[in-house]
């Protein structure tokens, strides 16, 4: 284990290949660049999975949404998923869906043709392991699924697969950076360096954010992997923002304290879009919105008339979600192919790679759309276009490396006897870390202090905190959340932020002031996305655990401490 209070990595000051972004399409790019060979870079500015893959509905889902009008995203997306089964089988979770179609005029018919639309994708659910459909009559769907309340002609399930995304753009940078790679979050570019007369790329001048610290990297390739930000990315290069034009859709989602259903129940809304409540990990998760967002995308918030437009839907078939308590919402904005006319739902959700050498600009590529069902596909396409360039003929490997955590499977029981934890404890450990939770056992087993618990919603250790911040680039307590989930169960932070904030002082040598401030500013960012769900009285508890919060930690309403 290296020792803590260690200041974040030095930039390189060349390398072959810098990426901008840190979601699923930049880390899974650096990583495949790095397995091949390739001195590569990764610029973040604000942390991993902060955007899209972090705000998703958490699936490596086939599509069966894209089935009819584009039959080829689903068949990527399902022979991706078989890969990432593959490479991080700890990361991975079966949802079993059930599709409940409403008695009335005409619906036994259309629940005919909803089951042969359903027979069409069982074609593909081999590649991802999946379970074909199968059609149940009224009786057996209220079996399987007692909460539903709706007059029925019958339904229909298929399974898809759950994975956490922070979890899957961590695994990823670790592996980069295992193989060369250097990563640096919270890191932004300021601009794209060109030369000559072709305005070549040269490189990226770039600032860190937390510290002041800015430099530049020399390098042959850049591949803006930013996601809806890539029209602004693409500018730094002096590049009008439609040279990687892309269509931002916003998509919200509520996260209640509990599993509300044995499947995950898909609904259609008031305007007849297809929406969902699924159980997932510790929680349910309902979801999703689609529509354009023109807003800031650093501050993306989901709105109450978004809550309760998800909510009502579901309420129609599983009334007993009104009472139901909300602990948070969160939202992503999707960085969908630009298209002018279609609604957002209809628009395409394939990738593009733009070679920014027909704008002048050789050197420069940006990789537009794409899903998190398909991420590590789209990376190979990215990396096979520039390997070349660079004078490298590795072939891909990443669908059958496996990620860190995934390269053997440990047994959650024989793991807590053997170190003396909580079962529970253990198996949410093991699917944060897979088979590199023996990594973490061994800081508590050197210090018996660090095995104390302190998110309970999560189970999360204080040697779980330390181990991300020395080796998973984590460097605020934000961060510290998107890798083990801390403060996003039941308690929103509040019995866990503060403690998780001094963790993070002492180990990264920060003044203890800056772990309280950013403990608050976690605790802020938590109330702010239960808001749009809060009733009047949840409302009034809120406000009187706020202010009791306050009161222990010393935290004025100006947030001075």
């Amino acid at each position: 284990m290296q020792p803590h209070n260690v200041p974040p990595p030095s930039p390189p000051s060349e390398t072959d290949v810098v990426v901008i972004g840190g979601g699923v399409n930049g880390t899974g790019v650096a990583r495949d660049c790095a397995l091949r060979g390739l001195r590569v870079a990764l610029l973040e500015r604000n942390d991993l999975a902060f955007g899209a893959s972090g705000n998703s509905s958490g699936m490596i889902h086939g599509g069966p949404r894209y089935l009819t009008d584009n039959p080829s995203v689903t068949r990527l997306s399902c022979v991706d998923s078989g890969f990432i089964q593959r490479i991080a089988p700890h990361l991975l979770f079966r949802i079993p869906f059930i599709m409940p179609i409403a008695a009335g005029l005409g619906s036994r018919v259309y629940l005919t043709l909803v089951d042969a639309f359903f027979g069409a994708y069982d074609r593909f659910q081999p590649l991802k392991r999946g379970k074909p459909h199968t059609c149940l009559t009224p009786a057996e769907t209220l079996q399987i699924e007692p909460g539903i309340r709706m007059a029925l002609a019958g339904s229909i399930t298929f399974d898809e697969w759950g994975i956490d995304g922070s979890r899957l753009c961590t695994a990823n940078a670790v592996d980069a950076v295992e193989h060369g790679a250097s990563v640096l979050v919270h890191t932004t570019a300021d601009r794209i360096l060109r030369e000559g007369p072709q305005g070549a790329v040269t490189g990226v001048r770039f600032r860190d954010r937390l510290t002041g610290r800015s430099g530049s990297i020399r390098a042959s390739i850049v591949v803006n992997a930013t996601g809806a930000w890539g029209p602004i990315t693409a500018s730094l290069a002096g590049l009008p923002p439609r040279s990687a034009a892309v269509r931002p859709g916003k998509g919200i989602h509520v996260v209640f304290d509990r599993r509300l259903s044995n499947h995950a129940v898909s609904v259609t809304t008031i305007d007849n879009r297809l929406v969902f409540v699924e159980p997932w990990q510790n929680v349910s998760v309902l979801g999703t919105t689609d529509t354009d967002f023109y807003g800031d995308l650093d501050c993306v918030h989901a709105t109450a008339d978004e809550v309760r437009y998800l909510v009502q839907a579901v309420a129609r078939v599983m009334p007993s979600i009104r009472t139901a308590r909300i602990i948070g919402t969160f939202a992503g904005v999707r960085p969908t192919l630009h298209a002018w006319g279609p609604i957002p739902d209809a628009l395409s959700r394939e990738n593009e790679i733009v070679d920014h050498a027909g704008h002048g600009a050789p050197g420069l590529f940006s990789m537009l759309g794409g899903k998190l069902a398909s991420y590590r596909a789209f990376a190979e396409q990215m990396t096979d276009r520039i390997a070349p360039v660079l004078g490298c003929s590795a072939t891909c490997t990443t669908h059958q490396r496996p990620l860190p955590g995934g390269e053997e499977t440990i047994e959650p029981a024989a793991f807590a006897r053997a170190h003396g934890i909580d079962p529970v404890a253990a198996r949410r450990l093991i699917y944060r870390h897979g088979s590199r939770a023996a990594r973490i056992a061994e800081l508590w087993n050197a210090d018996a202090s660090r095995s104390a618990i302190v998110c309970t919603c999560e189970a999360i250790s204080d040697a779980e905190i330390r181990f991300v911040l020395r080796h998973e680039f984590a460097r605020t307590v934000d961060d510290v959340a998107r890798r083990t989930r801390m403060g996003m169960g039941p308690c929103g932070g509040m019995r866990c932020a503060l403690r998780c904030g001094a963790i993070v002082a002492d180990e990264l040598g920060l003044d203890p002031r800056e772990g309280l401030r950013q403990a608050a500013s976690f605790l802020s960012r938590m109330a702010r996305s239960r808001l749009p769900g809060l009733g009047p009285v949840q409302a009034r508890q809120e406000a009187l655990a706020i202010a009791l919060l306050r009161s222990q930690a010393g935290i004025h309403p100006g947030g001075r401490s």
